[in-house]
């Protein structure tokens, strides 16, 4: 491969690469696999930034080796606010969450702040809660409003420096897994204007899209909001609903685990969501909704219908509006979706965490409306435009493990291809973040340099259905060999990443 001021200019035969450019400077990478740089298409910079530098209960095996973690952290970072994220009470013999009374036996008199792994709930100590004030949870755990506030509040109390130091922990961790680009998904709720400026305004090797979800009215709302903002869109984490793990997706049918919870938490009503879809579509600006829950779908189905009927499917399909998640869609919700254009970003580590019938998610929906959560072939045999995303921090900057997953699904028949998930993980997202030049996410003579080198133990050619087989190496039609994604096949590992020609990791 030749590359000449950041573009591909040539790809062929070693020997007559050589005599083509023979003043070339020659990187042999003794047989690593290079393949197209990956796009995540869905991530919280800063939170992940304050999972890699502060407390990763990630894997936490029972509530106490949670809470002997918090104690340990807290003996070595004395005096601070301590941030903490990823426990998951449904994995932990104890089978319930941290409350008050466990933060403080395990750090007295500290202020504490611990997101479940879906960042859609946490537990806080009394020293927090009083802090923030107002807030009437006698437990510790807040969800939904109160979150937002305590959320708000504990970034509020990050200095610039250490809001600096998370963000490029957090975008270095990006380059070193072979990721190129990701998608910010901010809002209101979730980092704050603050926050998007400051990344905004930050110089790393790695691209930042930044999506702002606050819901407006009509365009001039619209036009005001990315001008104050910089967002490239009014779309990502703008919550229609909630997330199962925190009982706050909206269900057309109740939480089978907890009756309390009902049918979960409806944040924008049809009216409201048709309503912002036709503002942006005006503009032909990019909308979007975090969206999970088979009400919200619903919710979500509707309001396009309305703005389709107003203004034309074409004029809808122009903008490439994008939906978060949807983990719960019926075949004919996919093919409406798939007509119209609209382009879905999937988390496929989540069905690998949570999917199956013994998971979470069968715990919370049973295992009838559990078996047809996340259907990715539904989608993709409909015409969805696909991406994977991690939705980081709630899944690691992994994007071979996504792929996999994708691949791999806990349910039979709904994975998608090898090729098809590869795709998704690429040029998907590149198309998700606006960008149809048809060669972005791909190394043919003309498209950017934009790449990563892995070191894999095993290499196939896969076919379309089976993850090990082969599938046609007629080079017209441009399939390259991909890394194993067989269950339990290791992740390649990153040894170079290029963006434009220039190294960002190495």
């Amino acid at each position: 491969m030749a590359v000449s001021n950041g573009t591909i200019v040539w790809i062929g035969a070693d020997k007559a690469g050589r005599s083509l450019h023979p003043d070339a400077n020659i990187v042999d990478l003794e047989g690593a696999f290079v393949a197209p740089g990956f796009v995540d298409s869905h991530v919280h910079t800063s939170a992940l930034g304050r999972k890699l530098t502060g407390l990763d209960l990630t894997g936490a095996a029972s509530l106490a080796d949670c809470m002997s973690r918090l104690t340990r952290f807290a003996a070595e970072h004395p005096g601070e606010l301590i941030l903490g994220h990823g426990w998951e009470e449904t994995r932990w013999p104890e089978g319930r969450p941290p409350n008050v009374a466990d933060l403080e036996a395990a750090a007295p008199g500290r202020q504490v702040y611990l997101t479940r792994i879906d960042v859609h709930s946490a537990v806080c100590s009394s020293s927090l809660l009083d802090a923030v004030g107002g807030i009437a949870s006698r437990d510790g755990l807040v969800r939904a409003d109160d979150h937002h506030r305590v959320r708000t509040a504990t970034q509020s109390a990050a200095t610039p420096e250490q809001r600096d130091r998370a963000r490029r922990a957090a975008l270095d961790e990006a380059a070193a897994n072979g990721i190129v680009a990701v998608h910010e998904c901010a809002g209101p709720q979730i980092s704050g204007r603050d926050d998007l400026r400051e990344l905004r305004g930050l110089e790393h090797g790695v691209a930042i899209r930044t999506y702002w979800g606050e819901a407006v009215d009509n365009a001039e709302q619209a036009t005001q909001l990315l001008a104050d903002t910089g967002a490239d869109g009014l779309a990502g984490d703008l919550f229609v609903d909630g997330a199962l793990g925190s009982r706050t997706a909206w269900l057309h049918e109740p939480y089978l685990d907890d009756p309390s919870a009902g049918t979960g938490n409806k944040y924008l009503d049809v009216d409201a969501i048709a309503a912002h879809l036709q503002a942006c579509t005006q503009l032909r600006v990019q909308a979007g909704f975090h969206v999970i829950g088979d009400a919200a779908v619903s919710a979500v189905i509707e309001a396009l219908e309305r703005v389709v009927d107003a203004v034309g499917g074409p004029a809808v399909a122009t903008c490439g509006h994008r939906l978060e998640h949807v983990e719960m869609i019926t075949p004919k919700q996919a093919a409406k979706l798939g007509a119209w254009g609209v382009i879905v970003s999937v988390q496929p580590v989540f069905d690998e965490l949570w999917g199956g019938a013994d998971g979470m998610y069968a715990t919370r929906l049973g295992a009838q409306r559990a078996a047809a959560m996340n259907p990715f072939s539904t989608m993709a045999s409909a015409g969805v435009s696909l991406a994977i995303s991690s939705d980081a921090p709630v899944t690691a900057l992994r994007p071979w493990s996504a792929v996999r997953a994708a691949v791999q699904h806990r349910t039979p028949g709904a994975g998608i291809s090898p090729r098809a998930a590869f795709a998704a993980a690429t040029r998907g997202a590149w198309r998700a973040g606006g960008v149809r030049d048809g060669v972005a996410g791909t190394l043919v003579p003309g498209a950017p340099a934009t790449y990563a080198v892995w070191e894999v133990d095993d290499l196939v050619v896969a076919s379309p259905d089976n993850a090990v087989a082969r599938w046609s190496t007629d080079p017209r039609a441009g399939v390259p060999p991909l890394p194993r994604l067989d269950p339990g096949s290791p992740d390649p590992t990153c040894v170079r990443t290029v963006r434009n020609g220039v190294t960002i990791h190495a």
